[in-house]
């Protein structure tokens, strides 16, 4: 009698070598055959032979059992494999190249029609042109290719820790509930939790408008107004994040979880936030120009003026966003901004207080 083997563990596949993506595809080794996927051909290779990214995380020591390869047809295949259990393809590049790559993962995954694996991506931030979240760019990007489903994985997270394997707590947000079990079963463990949710919009507004309150928090330290200060922008800076979230059609409770407050408390006041970073050199009297030539980049930049745009449309106030942006693009003095939202008038913290 012939017996049919069992099927290999969930195959997965991190489509770009950063920070996150190769701290991601470490972690995902500990319970899943895992692949990483580099653009650049030199970077793959070390990756692969001396197990370290240099360029992102040059003091840590990956997995040895992590592979890395520049073949991004091959990365694709690996996570369609027909003998594997499942499939997962982790989109690691900020939302300004989402589009893109899912163009190109679109292409690849036409040539596997019966084997979709599931996809989720890591991004956060609102496009800087269309104002759209990454799940609106990733599902009109893949629209009509195999997969098993979507979804985003966010919480308060700094990639360097996660690449120690220190604790961490993550949120997969998806419509589809095997696509969580499947980023479950492939994250969940050791030192990582990985929790579940159904709100995408709530996940990914958290995400988006955490880093443009850091930014805030960052000038705010800089100059030395004081941990009251630093307090009120982030307390202000959540009401904020969940007005234009419920607008947008995000779940209240969202807000108050991990990938609302608590990667907002996390980005606002930890020294390895690109956010806070920007925000202190701002307030120290750096030009933004000069800032970002130094590669110092950060997605509340990017992200600012789209999100001030999608509150005026959707009738949102968005005052500590919109000092920010007057900073960053309408040569605002970070202490006039200041003073311009502390001459705000009076009113009630809560809408419907009495």
């Amino acid at each position: 009698m012939v017996t049919t083997p069992p099927p290999s563990p969930t195959r997965v596949a991190v489509l770009g070598a950063g920070s996150w993506g190769t701290a991601l595809a470490g972690l995902a080794c500990a319970n899943a055959d895992t692949l990483l996927w580099a653009r650049d051909t030199a970077t793959a290779r070390v990756i692969d032979t001396v197990h370290t990214n240099a360029r992102y995380l040059p003091d840590i020591q990956l997995p040895t059992t992590l592979h890395c390869t520049d073949d991004f047809s091959a990365a694709v295949a690996h996570a369609c494999a027909p003998d594997a259990a499942s499939g997962l393809i982790i989109l690691g590049v900020p939302v300004a190249g989402l589009a893109d790559l899912c163009i190109r993962l679109k292409e690849a995954l036409a040539r596997h029609p019966a084997r979709g694996p599931a996809i989720i991506w890591i991004c956060k931030g609102f496009h800087h042109e269309s104002g759209q979240l990454p799940h609106q760019i990733a599902q009109a990007a893949l629209r009509g290719q195999p997969h098993l489903g979507s979804g985003v994985l966010s919480g308060p997270s700094f990639a360097h820790e996660v690449a120690l394997g220190l604790p961490v707590a993550l949120t997969i947000a998806s419509r589809q509930r095997h696509v969580a079990d499947i980023v479950t079963r492939s994250l969940h463990g050791g030192a990582a939790r990985i929790y579940t949710s159904q709100d995408l919009i709530g996940v990914e507004v958290g995400g988006a408008l955490k880093n443009v309150v850091a930014i805030a928090c960052g000038v705010s330290d800089s100059l030395g107004l004081g941990t009251n200060a630093r307090a009120a922008l982030i307390t202000r800076g959540l009401a904020e994040m969940q007005r234009l979230g419920k607008a947008l059609g995000g779940k209240t409770n969202t807000f108050f979880g991990l990938t609302g407050l608590g990667d907002l408390v996390l980005t606002t006041t930890g020294n390895l936030s690109r956010n806070r970073q920007v925000g202190l050199a701002i307030g120290q009297g750096r030009a933004l120009e000069a800032i970002l030539k130094d590669g110092m980049t950060a997605e509340g930049v990017r992200c600012a003026q789209a999100a001030l745009a999608l509150g005026r449309k959707h009738h949102v106030d968005l005052p500590i966003t919109e000092a920010v942006c007057q900073v960053l693009f309408n040569d605002v003095s970070p202490r006039q901004a200041v003073s311009n939202l502390l001459a705000r008038e009076a009113k009630a913290e809560s809408p419907h207080a009495t």
